[in-house]
């Protein structure tokens, strides 16, 4: 995929880190110019560094639609836009607080919706989500994230029709091994993620470079639209 997107401009929201991070660091290695934006400026700059080159960083909360409003009317148009997948309260329905549960639509629908309303993109370019395989493969103790995800993708789906000639799309992981399971001990992560790949046709966790792969594709792939590549080593049919 070298050169694959020279002399494009690309946004990466929930770039700083994670997902959003390696789809950033593969964007500019296929020759974007990149922009990565989330709300810390310390994991940004971090970020950025890590990146390298004319990576740039800017502080950006997507729960602001008025800030959403006024950095897109600020900048040119993009090329190719990426709303990465955001860390959302989870648990049974009965179980999680009404307040988290509006929370976790709020930090991964609705952001994703302020951005698909105030962002110009290029007529060439495209717009990605993030969303999940929960959407097709149920869980009982994460029953909101799977209608979370369900509804970023059918958001997809509907904007690929409003917004065309630009093409939108949603990439939906699996199991993927990223900053977002820090917070479990390193021993009680690694046995969950070794059960969890003998349990995946793939045999293996994912990584973010195996979804910053599909977001690469459906960014180069100008007869990619209304579509969601689930990315879950065979997590949905296991």
């Amino acid at each position: 995929m070298s050169d694959s997107l020279k002399n494009t401009r690309v946004l990466v929201v929930g770039g700083s880190s994670g997902i959003g991070l390696a789809t950033a660091t593969a964007a500019a290695e296929a020759g974007a110019s990149v922009t990565i934006a989330s709300r810390s400026r310390d994991k940004l700059d971090a970020a950025a560094a890590a990146i390298g080159g004319d990576a740039r960083a800017v502080v950006l909360d997507t729960r602001d639609l008025e800030a959403v409003e006024r950095f897109f009317a600020e900048e040119p148009a993009w090329d190719h836009v990426v709303v990465s997948a955001a860390q959302t309260p989870g648990g049974p329905v009965r179980g999680l607080a009404v307040a988290d549960a509006r929370t976790a639509m709020d930090s991964k629908f609705w952001d994703a919706y302020h951005v698909a309303r105030a962002a110009k993109i290029s007529e060439t370019g495209s717009l990605t989500f993030v969303s999940g395989f929960l959407s097709v493969r149920p869980s009982a103790t994460s029953v909101l994230q799977g209608a979370i995800n369900a509804a970023l993708e059918a958001l997809a789906r509907g904007l690929a029709l409003e917004l065309a000639p630009v093409r939108v799309n949603a990439v939906s992981p699996g199991l993927i091994a990223t900053p977002l399971w820090s917070g479990l001990p390193a021993e009680k992560r690694e046995a969950m993620f070794a059960g969890a790949a003998q349990r995946l046709p793939a045999r293996r966790i994912g990584q973010a470079e195996d979804i910053a792969n599909a977001v690469l594709f459906l960014a180069t792939t100008p007869f990619a639209t209304g579509s969601t590549v689930r990315v879950d080593g065979g997590g949905a049919i296991a």
